[in-house]
């Protein structure tokens, strides 16, 4: 079994520690000789959001030496039903920042390491090779792949969970213990927009508390070199049903990060390999899209005879929307197309432009020629036109 501080010099505890860390001393599995190991163990949060809120405050409470935070984003509004490790005064702070101020009130012993920053091909080997462990709060594709293969090559454990509406997932990745690793399970990214974001599709507020403390307990154990971790089972959870349900992982003698023979043997493009597109630096107008500049012309001149359609789901459309736009939720417009003049100007609108597109690729395949998916949707909207239209 790892134990991330196995090989280090293992420090001493002080008065106050000892009293801070009670709980864990009468444990036996813990004890001295554990906690010592904790609070000289050095563990990764890629990711200071849903996920990494309960991590980071939790390892921070258990003790644990050094942790590194991952993130270049800003702390949201939209952000405070789940990423608890923020508060209302933090929004238009940095993630990293916010989160380190949150430690350090938790536990002023331990060392915060900032790393204000995306994580890349370029940046990831350098920042990940200092620690001992590190876990994934990431809520995207390319930097998943790149995370467990910058662990892979650097023979680190990765700490995996993932969380959508109301189910989660939690693994340990690390075929330097036996087990497999990311690319075992998914081999291949599914195709952009196949799976909505947490923004598009919603995530009930406790779920990242759940699944991120089934991570924080892993990192803790690993640690410890104590119990039986999750390397080789996934564990999925689903809120609504209150069920946990296991899968058993094999490693993937093919697979091209950690099999036998393997191919890929250094960090590579991974939005491309996600199937993104780099954004280029002067963006070129999509001749697809259509901006909220060009809806409101549109809504407010009839003659030019443009039709404008939201494509969102009802419970959305409640929260918010634009006076005078019918709704056909992109769900029933296999059903409801026919109600639609294939030969008319049609705009479609969502939250944010992603279901909007996907609205105009089946309409285009029905025949529908002259339709058009607004850049930004109602969010877009929101910012530009009206800041009366709630965002969410």
């Amino acid at each position: 079994m790892f134990a991330a501080a196995e090989t280090k010099e293992i420090m001493q505890l002080s008065n106050d520690e000892i009293r801070r860390y009670s709980r864990h001393l009468i444990l036996p599995e813990v004890g001295m000789a554990g906690q010592k190991k904790i609070c000289s163990a050095s563990v990764l949060c890629i990711g200071a959001g849903g996920l990494g809120s309960p991590i980071a405050m939790y390892l921070a409470a258990a003790g644990v030496g050094k942790i590194g935070l991952v993130d270049f984003d800003v702390v949201d509004f939209s952000n405070l039903q789940r990423q608890i490790i923020h508060g209302t005064e933090d929004v238009g702070r940095l993630k990293s920042e916010s989160a380190r101020d949150t430690i350090k009130s938790i536990n002023p012993g331990v060392e915060v390491v900032i790393h204000n920053a995306r994580l890349t091909s370029e940046n990831a080997l350098e920042i990940i090779a200092p620690y001992d462990i590190v876990v994934d709060g990431t809520d995207n594709f390319p930097t998943r792949y790149l995370t467990n293969d910058a662990c892979v090559l650097l023979k680190k454990p990765n700490v995996y969970g993932s969380i959508f509406r109301f189910e989660g997932q939690a693994s340990v990745f690390s075929p330097m213990m036996g087990g497999p690793c990311y690319r075992c399970l998914y081999p291949e990214p599914p195709p952009p927009g196949m799976v909505p974001s947490c923004a598009e599709g919603g995530v009930l507020g406790v779920l990242p508390g759940i699944v991120g403390c089934i991570q924080a307990t892993e990192i803790l154990k690993l640690a410890l070199g104590k119990g039986s971790s999750l390397i080789g089972r996934l564990l999925l959870f689903n809120a609504l049903d209150m069920k946990f349900r296991e899968l058993k992982l094999r490693r993937d003698p093919e697979c091209p990060l950690c099999g036998e023979h393997p191919t890929i043997t250094k960090l590579i493009d991974y939005e491309m390999f996600c199937g993104i597109s780099a954004e280029p630096e002067t963006p070129s107008s999509n001749p697809d899209e259509v901006s909220v500049q060009e809806m409101k012309r549109a809504l407010d001149d009839p003659k030019l005879g443009i039709k404008v359609i939201d494509v969102r789901e009802p419970d959305e459309f409640q929260i918010a929307h634009i006076a005078g736009v019918p709704q056909v939720p992109l769900s029933a417009l296999p059903q409801r197309f026919t109600e639609l003049d294939p030969n008319q100007t049609i705009y479609l609108h969502c939250k944010s432009g992603v279901r909007s597109m996907k609205a105009l690729k089946f309409l285009r395949e029905q025949g529908f020629k002259y339709v058009k998916s607004v850049k930004g949707g109602i969010s877009a909207w929101s910012d530009e036109i009206d800041h009366g239209v709630p965002k969410y």
